[in-house]
Protein backbone atom coordinates (compact mmCIF):
# COMPACT_ATOMS: atom_id res chain seq x y z
CA UNK A 1 0.00 0.00 0.00
CA UNK A 2 1.30 3.31 -0.84
CA UNK A 3 0.13 6.93 0.33
CA UNK A 4 1.68 9.91 -1.63
CA UNK A 5 0.69 13.14 0.46
CA UNK A 6 0.29 16.56 -1.15
CA UNK A 7 1.01 19.11 2.62
CA UNK A 8 2.89 22.56 3.24
CA UNK A 9 4.39 20.83 6.03
CA UNK A 10 5.67 17.02 5.59
CA UNK A 11 7.88 17.09 9.06
CA UNK A 12 4.42 17.30 10.91
CA UNK A 13 4.78 13.50 9.71
CA UNK A 14 7.46 12.11 11.22
CA UNK A 15 4.92 11.00 14.00
CA UNK A 16 4.71 8.12 11.45
CA UNK A 17 7.99 6.51 11.84
CA UNK A 18 7.38 5.60 15.70
CA UNK A 19 5.31 2.34 16.80
CA UNK A 20 3.53 0.18 14.96
CA UNK A 21 3.60 2.31 11.71
CA UNK A 22 7.16 2.44 11.67
CA UNK A 23 7.58 -1.03 11.55
CA UNK A 24 5.34 -1.49 8.88
CA UNK A 25 7.17 1.56 6.61
CA UNK A 26 10.51 -0.47 8.11
CA UNK A 27 9.74 -4.05 6.45
CA UNK A 28 8.34 -2.36 3.90
CA UNK A 29 4.49 -3.44 4.20
CA UNK A 30 3.39 0.33 3.45
CA UNK A 31 4.97 3.21 1.06
CA UNK A 32 4.55 6.58 2.73
CA UNK A 33 5.66 9.47 0.06
CA UNK A 34 5.98 13.00 1.17
CA UNK A 35 5.14 15.56 -1.29
CA UNK A 36 6.12 19.37 -0.18
CA UNK A 37 3.38 21.62 -2.33
CA UNK A 38 5.28 25.21 -1.57
CA UNK A 39 8.39 23.43 -3.87
CA UNK A 40 6.05 23.89 -6.51
CA UNK A 41 5.23 27.53 -5.94
CA UNK A 42 7.06 29.73 -8.92
CA UNK A 43 7.13 32.65 -6.95
CA UNK A 44 10.15 33.67 -5.64
CA UNK A 45 9.28 33.96 -2.00
CA UNK A 46 7.44 30.45 -1.96
CA UNK A 47 4.15 31.98 -2.08
CA UNK A 48 1.12 29.43 -2.29
CA UNK A 49 -1.72 30.79 -1.11
CA UNK A 50 -3.98 34.35 -1.96
CA UNK A 51 -6.83 35.75 -1.07
CA UNK A 52 -10.35 34.86 -1.63
CA UNK A 53 -12.52 36.43 -4.53
CA UNK A 54 -15.63 37.82 -2.92
CA UNK A 55 -13.98 38.60 -0.01
CA UNK A 56 -13.86 37.25 3.51
CA UNK A 57 -11.30 36.27 6.09
CA UNK A 58 -8.38 33.97 5.73
CA UNK A 59 -6.79 33.05 2.55
CA UNK A 60 -7.08 30.19 0.05
CA UNK A 61 -4.40 27.78 -1.43
CA UNK A 62 -3.74 28.37 -5.09
CA UNK A 63 -5.06 25.99 -7.65
CA UNK A 64 -1.66 26.11 -10.06
CA UNK A 65 0.90 24.88 -7.12
CA UNK A 66 -2.18 22.05 -5.89
CA UNK A 67 -2.56 20.77 -9.32
CA UNK A 68 1.62 20.70 -10.19
CA UNK A 69 2.26 18.79 -6.70
CA UNK A 70 -0.14 16.21 -7.95
CA UNK A 71 0.88 15.97 -11.35
CA UNK A 72 4.69 15.35 -9.96
CA UNK A 73 3.57 12.01 -8.91
CA UNK A 74 3.08 9.52 -11.59
CA UNK A 75 0.23 7.06 -11.22
CA UNK A 76 -2.79 8.00 -12.68
CA UNK A 77 -4.85 5.21 -10.99
CA UNK A 78 -4.46 6.61 -8.14
CA UNK A 79 -7.42 7.30 -5.83
CA UNK A 80 -7.05 10.92 -4.25
CA UNK A 81 -8.80 12.10 -1.46
CA UNK A 82 -9.33 15.44 -0.04
CA UNK A 83 -9.40 15.62 3.66
CA UNK A 84 -12.34 18.17 4.66
CA UNK A 85 -14.56 18.58 7.22
CA UNK A 86 -17.18 18.85 4.33
CA UNK A 87 -16.77 15.25 3.61
CA UNK A 88 -18.07 12.36 4.49
CA UNK A 89 -17.42 10.96 8.05
CA UNK A 90 -14.82 8.51 8.42
CA UNK A 91 -16.08 4.98 9.67
CA UNK A 92 -14.73 1.64 9.50
CA UNK A 93 -16.34 0.40 6.98
CA UNK A 94 -14.92 2.74 4.49
CA UNK A 95 -11.51 2.03 6.10
CA UNK A 96 -11.86 -1.35 4.96
CA UNK A 97 -13.28 -0.33 1.51
CA UNK A 98 -10.00 1.96 0.99
CA UNK A 99 -7.26 -0.72 2.25
CA UNK A 100 -8.30 -2.38 -0.91
CA UNK A 101 -6.92 0.67 -2.98
CA UNK A 102 -2.97 0.12 -4.09
CA UNK A 103 -2.43 4.20 -3.99
CA UNK A 104 -4.18 6.83 -2.06
CA UNK A 105 -2.91 10.27 -2.57
CA UNK A 106 -4.32 12.77 0.24
CA UNK A 107 -4.71 16.24 -0.13
CA UNK A 108 -4.30 18.17 3.54
CA UNK A 109 -5.83 21.67 2.78
CA UNK A 110 -4.73 24.55 5.11
CA UNK A 111 -6.05 28.34 5.96
CA UNK A 112 -9.34 28.84 4.50
CA UNK A 113 -9.05 25.58 2.05
CA UNK A 114 -8.29 24.45 -1.43
CA UNK A 115 -9.12 26.78 -5.16
CA UNK A 116 -12.52 24.60 -5.41
CA UNK A 117 -11.51 24.30 -8.87
CA UNK A 118 -8.96 22.18 -8.72
CA UNK A 119 -10.65 20.08 -5.98
CA UNK A 120 -13.38 19.90 -9.12
CA UNK A 121 -10.35 19.05 -11.19
CA UNK A 122 -8.21 16.39 -8.99
CA UNK A 123 -10.32 14.89 -6.13
CA UNK A 124 -11.84 11.47 -5.83
CA UNK A 125 -13.49 12.06 -3.10
CA UNK A 126 -13.77 13.84 0.67
CA UNK A 127 -13.43 12.92 3.62
CA UNK A 128 -13.83 13.88 7.85
CA UNK A 129 -12.58 12.73 10.84
CA UNK A 130 -15.01 14.48 12.40
CA UNK A 131 -17.85 17.06 12.61
CA UNK A 132 -15.20 19.83 13.59
CA UNK A 133 -12.34 21.84 11.83
CA UNK A 134 -8.99 22.09 12.84
CA UNK A 135 -5.91 23.97 11.26
CA UNK A 136 -5.20 21.88 8.33
CA UNK A 137 -5.45 18.32 7.00
CA UNK A 138 -2.06 16.68 7.65
CA UNK A 139 -3.62 15.38 10.86
CA UNK A 140 -6.72 13.55 9.51
CA UNK A 141 -4.53 12.52 7.02
CA UNK A 142 -2.61 10.89 9.31
CA UNK A 143 -5.33 9.24 11.38
CA UNK A 144 -6.25 7.51 7.54
CA UNK A 145 -3.15 5.75 7.08
CA UNK A 146 -2.64 4.65 10.75
CA UNK A 147 -6.50 3.33 10.55
CA UNK A 148 -6.07 2.01 7.13
CA UNK A 149 -2.33 0.50 7.39
CA UNK A 150 -3.97 -1.52 10.06
CA UNK A 151 -5.85 -3.55 7.65
CA UNK A 152 -2.69 -4.36 5.12
CA UNK A 153 -1.57 -7.65 5.25
CA UNK A 154 1.52 -8.25 7.57
CA UNK A 155 0.93 -5.12 9.77
CA UNK A 156 -0.77 -6.73 12.22
CA UNK A 157 -2.23 -10.32 12.93
CA UNK A 158 -5.97 -11.11 11.51
CA UNK A 159 -7.22 -11.53 15.06
CA UNK A 160 -6.55 -7.83 16.14
CA UNK A 161 -8.61 -6.72 13.64
CA UNK A 162 -11.67 -9.13 13.48
CA UNK A 163 -12.36 -8.60 17.23
CA UNK A 164 -11.63 -5.22 18.29
CA UNK A 165 -14.14 -1.97 18.36
CA UNK A 166 -16.68 -1.59 15.39
CA UNK A 167 -15.42 -4.64 13.43
CA UNK A 168 -18.58 -6.88 13.89
CA UNK A 169 -20.86 -3.49 14.49
CA UNK A 170 -20.39 -3.57 17.65
CA UNK A 171 -17.64 -2.20 20.52
CA UNK A 172 -14.84 -4.00 21.90
CA UNK A 173 -15.17 -5.87 25.16
CA UNK A 174 -13.74 -5.72 28.32
CA UNK A 175 -9.57 -6.75 28.28
CA UNK A 176 -7.62 -7.51 31.34
CA UNK A 177 -3.98 -8.46 32.35
CA UNK A 178 -1.68 -9.04 35.58
CA UNK A 179 -1.89 -8.41 37.76
CA UNK A 180 -4.81 -10.65 38.87
CA UNK A 181 -5.69 -8.43 41.57
CA UNK A 182 -5.45 -4.23 41.27
CA UNK A 183 -6.90 -1.79 43.83
CA UNK A 184 -9.07 -5.04 45.07
CA UNK A 185 -10.62 -5.38 41.62
CA UNK A 186 -10.32 -9.04 40.43
CA UNK A 187 -10.19 -10.55 36.54
CA UNK A 188 -13.39 -11.96 35.92
CA UNK A 189 -12.86 -15.99 36.72
CA UNK A 190 -14.43 -16.98 33.11
CA UNK A 191 -11.48 -15.67 31.56
CA UNK A 192 -9.01 -17.75 33.97
CA UNK A 193 -10.98 -20.85 33.16
CA UNK A 194 -9.56 -21.92 29.63
CA UNK A 195 -13.35 -22.82 28.53
CA UNK A 196 -13.02 -20.70 25.03
CA UNK A 197 -16.30 -21.36 23.83
CA UNK A 198 -17.49 -19.78 27.80
CA UNK A 199 -15.05 -17.29 27.14
CA UNK A 200 -16.21 -16.22 23.55
CA UNK A 201 -19.90 -16.26 24.64
CA UNK A 202 -18.84 -13.88 27.85
CA UNK A 203 -16.93 -11.37 25.74
CA UNK A 204 -19.63 -11.14 22.73
CA UNK A 205 -22.18 -10.37 25.77
CA UNK A 206 -20.01 -7.96 27.19
CA UNK A 207 -19.33 -6.54 24.15
CA UNK A 208 -23.38 -5.47 23.75
CA UNK A 209 -23.35 -4.47 26.94
CA UNK A 210 -20.77 -2.23 26.53
CA UNK A 211 -22.12 -0.64 23.17
CA UNK A 212 -25.75 -0.47 24.24
CA UNK A 213 -24.00 1.67 27.19
CA UNK A 214 -21.84 3.47 24.88
CA UNK A 215 -23.13 3.77 21.65
CA UNK A 216 -26.44 2.57 21.39
CA UNK A 217 -26.93 4.36 18.00
CA UNK A 218 -24.98 1.03 16.96
CA UNK A 219 -27.65 -1.23 18.07
CA UNK A 220 -30.12 0.71 16.00
CA UNK A 221 -28.12 0.72 13.33
CA UNK A 222 -27.71 -3.28 12.95
CA UNK A 223 -31.57 -3.36 13.66
CA UNK A 224 -32.41 -1.25 10.52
Amino acid sequence: MKFSILTLFPEMFSALDESIIGRAKENKLIDIELINIRDFSKDKHKKVDDTPYGGGAGMVLMPNVVYDSYKSIKDENAKVIYLSPQGKVLNQSKVKELSKENHLILLCGHYEGIDQRVIDEIVDEEISIGDYVLTGGELPAMVLIDSISRYVDGVLNKESTQEESFSQGLLEYPQYTRPEIFLGMEVPEILKSGHHENINKWRKEKALEITKVKRPDLIIKKED
